[in-house]
This record gives C-alpha cells, sequence and structure tokens, in this order.
C-alpha cells in the first residue's frame, strides 16, 4: 500500500546525538498549536484520543479505526509536523498489526508505538496492567518493522513494554532487550518510579534510542530533556501535558462563565476571535477563494 510515512527525519535526528521532545497532541488543532509553539515532532497520544473523542478513559475503549481517522486528518493538517502515533497493541495478533501499520503509513504517521499489553489495555499510569507472552509481543514487533522495511516508508518504530508494573523491572528489561534484537528503532520501558530504575534501564540498554515517558503526577519522576539525555534517554515523551492545561482552563472559563453569565470581565483568559482565525488559517484559506472567484 503506498505511503506518505517517513520517519528517515527523526532517525537522522536521534542518530546524531539529539533529543527530541515530543508534546502530546489528539487532534488537528492541538498538534496545529504545538507546531506554532516551536515543536517539531509530536506524538498523537491514545489516552488523549480516548478522552477528547469518546470522552472515556484509556482503558481499552478506542478502535484502530478511530485512532486511524484521528492520525490521518492530524497528519493531514500539520505536513510540515513529524507525528509519532500511537499504536496500543496492535489491535490483535501479528496480522492485525501489519493492517494498523499500512494505516498509519497511509495516514502519514513518521512513527509508531507498539506495546505488550493484553487486550483491553490500559494507561501505562494505570494500576492492574496486564501483559501478553514475550514472544507474542516479539511476533508483532517483527510484523511491524518488516512492513514498514517492505513499504520502504522509513517509519520509526518504538517497542513499548509495560512489564516493570506487570512483572519485573527485571523482566522489562529483558524485554527491551529481546525487542531490540528484533530490530526496532527505539525501546520503551513505561513508568519507571525511580531515577535509580531509569538508571537500570538505560546501563542495559546503551546501543538503543530510550524513550522516557513524562507524564505529570504519573509514576516517572519529571526530569528535563537535558538531565534525561545525562542518563541515556533522548526521545522523550510529554503526552499530556497540553491536554491536562487546557482541561484545567476550560473548567476554570466555565466556572466564570456560570457565575457571571459572561466572559466580558475575563477577556485576558481567551484568545481574540482573529487571533483563532490566524492559528487555522483563516488568511491562506481566503487567498485560495480568492483565486478561483468568478
Amino acid at each position: 500500500m503506498s505511503s506518505t510515512a517517513d520517519g528517515n527525519t527523526l532517525r537522522s535526528r536521534l542518530g546524531r546525538g539529539e533529543s527530541v521532545l515530543m508534546p502530546g497532541v489528539w487532534d488537528a488543532l492541538s498538534a496545529r498549536l504545538v507546531h506554532q509553539a516551536g515543536f517539531t515532532t509530536a506524538f498523537v497520544s491514545g489516552y488523549a484520543v480516548s478522552g477528547t473523542l469518546l470522552g472515556v478513559p484509556d482503558i481499552g475503549y478506542l478502535t484502530q479505526a478511530e485512532m486511524a481517522d484521528v492520525a490521518r486528518r492530524v497528519c493531514t493538517a500539520n505536513p510540515g509536523l513529524e507525528l509519532v502515533v500511537d499504536a496500543d497493541t496492535g489491535y490483535g495478533n501479528p496480522l492485525n498489526t501489519v493492517r494498523t501499520v499500512e494505516l498509519w503509513q497511509q495516514a502519514g504517521a513518521s512513527g509508531i508505538f507498539l506495546e505488550d499489553q493484553v487486550w483491553p489495555k490500559r494507561c501505562g499510569h494505570m494500576s492492574g496492567k496486564q501483559v501478553i507472552e514475550r514472544n507474542d509481543w516479539l511476533a508483532k514487533l517483527r510484523a511491524a518493522v518488516d512492513t514498514a522495511a517492505r513499504s520502504g516508508s522509513g517509519l520509526y518504530v518504538t517497542a513499548r513494554t509495560d512489564a516493570r508494573a506487570a512483572i519485573s523491572l527485571a523482566d522489562a528489561i529483558e524485554r527491551g532487550k529481546a525487542a531490540r534484537d528484533c530490530g526496532v528503532d527505539a525501546v520503551f520501558v513505561e513508568a519507571p518510579e525511580s531515577i535509580s530504575e531509569l538508571e537500570q534501564v538505560a546501563a542495559a540498554l546503551p546501543d538503543v534510542t530510550l524513550v522516557a515517558n513524562m507524564v505529570e503526577t504519573g509514576k516517572t519522576p519529571l526530569l528535563t530533556p537535558q538531565e534525561l539525555a545525562q542518563l541515556g534517554f533522548r526521545l522523550i515523551v510529554s503526552p499530556l501535558s497540553v491536554l491536562f492545561s487546557t482541561v484545567r482552563a476550560a473548567q476554570e472559563s466555565l466556572a466564570l462563565l456560570r457565575a457571571e453569565g459572561t466572559m466580558r470581565n475575563h477577556l485576558d483568559r481567551l484568545v481574540e476571535f482573529g487571533q483563532f482565525t490566524s492559528i487555522v488559517g483563516l488568511d491562506d484559506h481566503l487567498a485560495i477563494e480568492q483565486r478561483y472567484a468568478q
């Protein structure tokens, strides 16, 4: 199947030793805001999409088709932004994983995260996670790597394991080593609970790009990209920062609107009408309209 995805830029940047920070996004607008803020890479978060698209928690409700549709719309609206798209467990066995990779490539994704949880999965910083047998996960990873290679898309494949909470840190590290040997681009041991645990992961996996997930009020200590790079982690996800701040701002504005019936005394809390139309590119669209005016 044809693909517009290309993870080679991300691969090259990480290969040069750069640190890449990916804010989490969930729709075309949030991705546009991230891009306009100066970020070159973003992460389409399953947690954020589940909450915003369906209004439900990240415990396995979101389907492959729903996530693929979000990925397509986000990538189409933000062609200059590298987008790594969460793929949860691949939504089934290796055959389903092949289909998932193809859909993500068609959407225009630069990369994919593929985890080892039992389906229905749940957010990596929730309790009660379970993981599938190691070899079953590795089979899906091989399917993802092979599919990306056959397409020539350069899709950046990250292997995520949740075994730290489900089994042990030692098992998670061994899974990470096995994933590395499958040819994935990066390994993501989810939810280490201390700097010491981050150090153990980095010491055991010095020869592959490592992912750190910075979830505010989650299980892993919050560190800066510089601090994480010193530990050995250079692909950094901040998946919920924008979502959580957006929800807080909306709650506060709604409380004011409910109490006062108007926002006229709180306009400093809002973007102006013209600012918003600029964010979504009104002038560009009007120029196109004018070009074809009779």
